[in-house]
């Protein structure tokens, strides 16, 4: 694994579930019977239930991420959400992206992070997103990012094999971008951000090359997203944020099926990438944190099938270097403490966020929340 002065670089790997994961029936509040009166049709029975303890349970979805907790890696931070909750999609998602719940904020958290991280810019594989578009979180002026949907088939030049054979390429490629572009501090600009898109694509095009793994992914696009996170890190071309998504979570009808196979999904592939990453370098799951969030919950009453929008969720931090156990009070659910019907936050994201841009990645979290948030202390001394 790379390294600074000695010091081997961490790594972020972000899993963004998107459409709203259930809380309820992903962090199962099995032994509480305002669960059962509250989810008559759409919860999880307490025979199917894989316990954490005597009162909550994972979704039976979740097994690998049970494995994973009974090991000590998995830090399960409850009630996580912001004041005065959102309970559109898009609204609550970019909130969550750029740790602003007031105003439309125009950086991310992470693009930020890469940016303080990398202040020249020249670093042009700092962050890789795998899937179509670009997250939010991984935008900032400045900030290096690539954004790949199949990284078997990512890069101008992946069919050349030889070294000389891309440098000429690449060499030629120069050429017709300051030829084309000619000169001016915005033609400057716009042409090394095509020469650091060459030269990203390049670099990523040749990680599936040199990956070697007895690991055997389940065919599902997550999945292929954590192998090719796999892949970039194991590649060591200085990587530090790898982000992905899953979903939709939108579990408005077929809600106990649908969620429970997007978490079989989720938990298998985190489980193969954490054990692929283990066999590659016994040591370096230390220098690995997974990251899962959504951008908000779902009602406490089930609508009859499914769930509808809610507030209040979990999110889950992952790797060697977590204090695994259970952070923050799980939400009340009686009625006098329900926000519209919803389950109420009792924890900022942000003070998650702060914990991981201090103490694992390094940067100031001031540069982009709007206050001291404090920290939950899921990280290990």
């Amino acid at each position: 694994m790379s390294a600074q002065n000695g010091k081997r670089e961490r790594k972020l790997v972000v899993v963004q579930l998107s459409g709203g994961n259930d809380y309820l029936n992903c962090v199962v509040p099995y032994d509480d019977p305002r669960y059962v009166d509250n989810r008559p049709n759409v919860r999880i029975t307490e025979d199917r239930v894989l316990p954490l303890d005597g009162t909550y349970g994972l979704n039976p979805g979740m097994q690998p991420i049970k494995e994973l907790y009974d090991q000590g890696k998995v830090a399960v931070v409850h009630g996580v959400g912001y004041p005065e909750p959102n309970r559109s999609h898009f609204r609550s998602m970019d909130i969550w992206h750029t740790a602003e719940p007031r105003h439309i904020a125009d950086q991310g958290w992470l693009g930020n992070s890469i940016k303080q991280m990398y202040p020249q810019g020249d670093n042009v594989v700092a962050a890789v997103n795998f899937g179509g578009g670009l997250p939010r979180a991984l935008i900032a002026k400045g900030a290096p990012v690539a954004s790949v949907t199949d990284l078997e088939t990512y890069g101008l030049m992946g069919h050349l094999g030889a070294e000389a054979e891309r440098s000429e390429v690449l060499e030629l490629f120069k050429y017709i971008y300051s030829m084309g572009l000619g000169s001016g501090p915005t033609m400057d600009l716009m042409s090394q951000t095509g020469l650091d898109a060459l030269r990203g694509s390049d670099m990523l095009s040749q990680c599936t090359l040199t990956y070697d793994s007895e690991i055997e992914y389940d065919p599902n696009a997550f999945s292929n997203s954590m192998k090719s996170a796999a892949q970039v890190l194991q590649a060591d071309i200085g990587t530090r944020i790898c982000y992905t998504q899953h979903g939709s979570f939108d579990a408005h009808t077929n809600g106990i099926a649908l969620q429970e196979k997007l978490l079989r999904d989720v938990s298998g592939g985190i489980y193969d990438f954490y054990t692929d990453m283990k066999q590659h370098d016994p040591e370096g799951n230390e220098d690995i944190l997974i990251l899962a969030f959504s951008e908000f919950g779902r009602r406490v009453k089930d609508n009859g099938n499914g769930t509808d929008h809610g507030s209040g969720g979990v999110a889950f931090l992952i790797g060697d270097s977590v204090a695994g156990g259970q952070y923050g009070d799980y939400p009340s659910m009686d009625e006098k403490d329900l926000v519209e019907g919803d389950l109420a936050f009792n924890l900022d994201f942000r003070t998650l966020y702060t914990e991981i841009m201090e103490d694992w990645l390094e940067v100031d979290a001031r540069e982009i929340m709007d206050r001291d948030y404090g920290k939950v202390g899921v990280l290990a001394a």
